[in-house]
């Protein structure tokens, strides 16, 4: 099993910015392909971005590329989130998901989750 912890959500003005963490115990972290997703009230979860085992590749979707940045650090078993220009549409409930398959867009495609940490963005 790996446990998943995810923090430093907040509110946050409008072009703001802030830098999410996922801490990660368990199993051997750095043999697993990390994804970043967000799921607002009543909408479906969404990947924001995706990280390679070894931190050697990233994707995102067009709706944050240029503005969210996933990194690792593998010696710290941490991926973290740097959210910049946030915008009220950026406001959800955060997450961080380890699976097997590098940008995989469903959640189902991942085997394990953290609890989310939430972020919240004021016009």
């Amino acid at each position: 099993q790996m446990h998943l912890a995810e923090s430093g959500g907040g509110l946050v003005q409008s072009g703001g910015s802030l830098r999410l963490s996922c801490a990660a115990s368990g199993l051997t972290f750095s043999t697993f392909h990390m994804g970043w997703f967000r799921q607002a009230p009543g909408k479906g979860r969404e990947l924001v971005a995706a990280i390679m085992y070894d931190g050697s590749e990233t994707y995102y979707p067009d709706s944050v590329k240029g503005r969210f940045t996933a990194s690792r650090d593998n010696a710290k078993n941490t991926v973290y989130l740097q959210l910049n220009s946030l915008q009220p549409e950026d406001t959800a409930l955060y997450y961080c998901a380890a699976g097997r398959v590098y940008i995989a867009t469903f959640p189902h495609q991942y085997d394990y989750w953290g609890q989310g940490t939430q972020v919240t963005v004021s016009s």
